[in-house]
């Protein structure tokens, strides 16, 4: 389904449509309107005498020195392969799409005042599959000026990118598309890299990816109660809402449903009055994730359907203005980091707490064998260093900057940066889950749990450990197992069947 952009509210789901499905994209009519009637304000200033910064007036240092009439257009070329200065790996095929997308997003609201037919020429990239060869490095968030000038560089007939699996130099790939360069008037350089696109379109799969995780974890977590013979009590509605933290009922009310039918709910059912921190404030813990995920994803989503230019074209002017800076999405990044941080370190102690027998009435390190076999101890070592890596990328990234351009740049939000932090937190914390269900699956095997004994959520979960690992008998290599079912987690495979 063609998804038309400018008229309704982008969602992060429309971003793994276009990213990951290559659903096809166009303006909506209002859309149309709003960027010809921006166009016609630019062409009008930018022909005047008064100084416009980007359009007839220099960037950056250069900022207050007047670019002669007839060097406009050019100037704008020059901004973009100028500021190409990215390095290092570049970005998949998805998250390309989803920088394209994004931009699009963006402009589509009007206030960039971009060539009709630049922005054209942008859907056109994006739906016949030129992708721009993007490199990782550069951006310090005070717009992904690197990330978007490589880009736009194909745009242009320049630069690489990649079309039909294999990377080519720009203006060949265009031509294999069957597109033409795009021209460049007034302005249309900066529209294309003067924003946070790489930013937001990453933030967006980043942010699926974490929301998909958290799903399946809760899965985990209601295995693990079974396994555990956990007592359920902090799950109590009337527990939950007597101090209703942000996240902490529904989370709560989810993990519920997952126990649903499970023998673990019948009275005296739990083996302890009073479980370890790592099962009894699980709603906490879990509850201030889901918040952090809410909130980064809400400023996603605004960012999706803003125009944050500088200078803005509105109200037939154009104003110098600090809107590029998202401040805001770095700080919920961050915070997303850090709580992903808080639940996988509880993640990690509630599966060790199944080694010990004190805790479990099971079989040290979970095997039956005895002292001559290790089950799932070394397991432990794994789970540490996934942790510490999920710690280290907690830190703030947002604080990690330095002035920059004379001086004119001294301050930044390294927002790209807190993006990849949490990337890369998400997919340790896929394994620190893997690894959960695994443990909990075997103490569930262990304990001689028939599946028609468990609760409906955690069942399921129990049924998809088994498709991809058997339950550890004689010791055996449990790295290939955690890939198997880390992959079916990143597939949506723990995920609760969508609603009827």
């Amino acid at each position: 389904m063609t998804l038309a952009v400018g008229a309704t509210r982008v969602t992060l789901a429309d971003v793994v449509a276009v990213a990951r499905d290559h659903a096809p994209v166009a303006l909506a009519a209002v859309a149309r309107e709003r960027v010809a009637a921006a166009r016609a304000v630019v062409l009008r200033l930018a022909a005047g005498d008064a100084p416009i910064y980007g359009v007839n007036s220099a960037l950056g240092a250069n900022t207050g020195v007047r670019v002669a009439d007839a060097d406009l257009a050019d100037y704008q070329r020059r901004a973009v392969r100028a500021r190409a200065v990215g390095v290092g790996p570049a970005y998949d095929r998805a998250s390309v799409r989803a920088m394209l997308f994004a931009r699009i997003c963006g402009m589509a609201q009007g206030g960039s005042g971009v060539s009709p037919a630049v922005l054209d020429a942008v859907v056109a990239l994006l739906n016949r599959g030129v992708h721009p060869q993007v490199p990782r490095f550069g951006s310090i968030g005070v717009a992904d000026l690197p990330q978007l000038s490589h880009l736009a560089l194909p745009l242009i007939g320049e630069g690489e990118a990649e079309f039909g699996g294999a990377v080519m130099a720009g203006g060949e790939a265009l031509r294999r598309a069957g597109l033409a360069p795009a021209a460049l008037g007034p302005k249309d350089g900066l529209a294309l890299i003067s924003a946070n696109a790489a930013t937001v379109g990453r933030a967006a799969l980043v942010l699926a990816e974490a929301l998909a995780l958290f799903d399946g974890w809760l899965a985990a977590i209601a295995l693990s109660c079974e396994g555990f013979r956990a007592n359920l009590s902090p799950l109590d509605p009337r527990a939950t809402a007597a101090r209703p933290a942000p996240g902490q009922v529904d989370v709560a009310a989810r993990l519920v449903a997952l126990l649903d039918g499970s023998a673990l709910r019948e009275a005296g059912a739990a083996r302890r009055v009073q479980d370890p921190l790592s099962f009894r404030v699980v709603a906490q813990v879990q509850g201030s994730l889901s918040a952090a995920l809410a909130h980064a994803r809400a400023l996603v989503e605004l960012e999706l359907g803003s125009a944050a230019e500088s200078p803005l074209v509105v109200d037939g002017a154009m104003l110098s203005n600090g809107n590029f800076h998202v401040p805001a999405l770095a700080l919920a990044l961050d915070t997303a980091a850090i709580a992903l941080a808080q639940a996988a370190a509880l993640g990690v102690e509630r599966t060790l707490r199944f080694m010990t027998p004190a805790f479990t009435g099971l079989p040290l390190q979970l095997t039956r064998r005895g002292p001559a076999h290790s089950g799932f101890a070394t397991v432990q070592k794994t789970l540490t260093a996934l942790a510490a890596e999920v710690r280290q990328r907690a830190q703030p990234g947002s604080l990690d900057f330095l002035p920059v351009s004379e001086g004119a740049e001294d301050h930044a939000t390294m927002a790209l940066g807190c993006v990849e932090k949490l990337a890369e937190s998400v997919a340790r914390v896929r394994y620190i889950v893997a690894f959960e269900l695994l443990v909990a699956a075997q103490a569930v095997d262990l304990r001689g749990l028939p599946p028609a004994s468990l609760g409906e959520g955690a069942r399921r979960a129990y049924l998809q450990v088994r498709r991809h690992a058997a339950m550890l008998d004689e010791d055996r290599a449990l790295g290939p197992d955690a890939e198997r079912v880390a992959t079916a987690l990143a597939a949506g495979g723990f995920a609760p069947p969508p609603s009827p």
